[in-house]
């Protein structure tokens, strides 16, 4: 098994959509992976994107932590180092940036306390680093919102759809990620096995590799191909299917020698937003804690989306999880 590559440029037209749908519902139902082509993030923002964030991880640890997160408060905003992440309680090996939407003091969220929302930390070190990561976000916005019009139609569902209901204020979150090699004997993971949150993650990644997805035979590769972005639907669109489109597990593991960098863009649904199954899918939901990572049972979720994130986002950042009750 393959992670298959679909061309998604026609979702940016007025012809093929439908034909593109079909190959995304395709992949979703059997992978919950697909990379994609034709998504019109621009090569020139993702080289600027990566120079500019390995002049960032090349400083001295004091000068990267001037941006430390605990600065960012619950903005949840900046640098943490190697092992200060955790997935499924292990440390990481991969040290990172934090970023969102950037937004003022006078947005409404930000005015009301929401946790997540704020002002991003930049290093003065590297001035570029900021032009190149609003640039970046900015494209591939747009490109998840034309994604999410593919899915929507694969779904049976007008092409608007999750823009109407779940995404005309979406949670934008980003991540800039550095994965020192690892040993073969230590087998360190860069991150482990894990599920994203939300709706949809795009990731433009160097062409190191260690990118690996969970099949029913077992895990494969999902290497680096030129010109695309892997793309991933999240525990959302798995709890709003009810299982019908899969939030597959994935972890790295870098063995390359070399130092891996990856940017992880995260496209989920308004922090406030109620999550239900779509209408036709309710029926189908079932408990599949079993079959998950973490155990728990994603269909048994009722709430807001922040509800669900900020849950998520406290175990994998403990000691910050005070500075962002809910």
């Amino acid at each position: 098994m393959r992670v298959p590559v679909i061309d998604v440029a026609p979702l940016f037209g007025t012809k093929g959509a439908q034909a593109v749908a079909a190959q995304i519902n395709a992949a979703c139902r059997d992978l919950g992976f697909f990379y994609a082509a034709g998504h019109g993030v621009a090569r020139d923002t993702i080289e600027a994107l990566a120079e500019a964030s390995r002049r960032f991880f090349a400083l001295p640890e004091a000068r990267k932590s001037a941006i430390a997160m605990p600065r960012g408060g619950p903005a949840w905003r900046g640098y943490f180092p190697v092992g200060g992440e955790l997935t499924s309680g292990r440390p990481d090996l991969k040290e990172g940036l934090y970023f969102g939407e950037e937004l003022g003091a006078d947005d409404p969220r930000v005015a009301a306390g929401w946790p997540l929302h704020g002002a991003n930390l930049f290093p003065q070190e590297v001035p570029e680093l900021k032009q190149a990561v609003l640039a970046f976000m900015r494209e591939a916005e747009t490109a998840a919102h034309a994604l999410m019009q593919g899915v929507a139609l694969s779904l049976g569902l007008w092409p608007q759809y999750f823009r109407e209901t779940y995404t005309a204020r979406p949670t934008l979150l980003f991540r800039v990620f550095h994965y020192p090699p690892s040993s073969a004997t230590d087998e360190s993971w860069g991150v482990g096995e894990h599920t994203d949150y939300g709706l949809l993650t795009l990731l433009a990644q160097d062409d190191v590799g260690g990118l690996e997805v969970k099949t029913p035979q077992g895990w494969i590769a999902a290497p680096p191909i030129p010109g695309t972005l892997v793309c991933n639907i999240g525990d959302m669109l798995d709890r709003l299917t009810s299982g019908v489109y899969r939030s597959t597990p994935h972890r790295v593991l870098n063995l390359s020698g070399k130092e891996r960098y990856s940017f992880p863009f995260f496209f989920d649904p308004a922090f406030d937003a109620k999550i239900v199954p779509l209408p036709d899918q309710a029926k189908l939901a079932r408990d599949d804690s079993t079959e998950r990572w973490d155990r728990q049972n994603v269909h048994d979720f009722s709430g807001s989306y922040g509800d669900y994130l900020i849950g998520k986002v406290s175990k994998v950042f403990p000691d910050l999880a005070r500075d962002v009750s809910p």
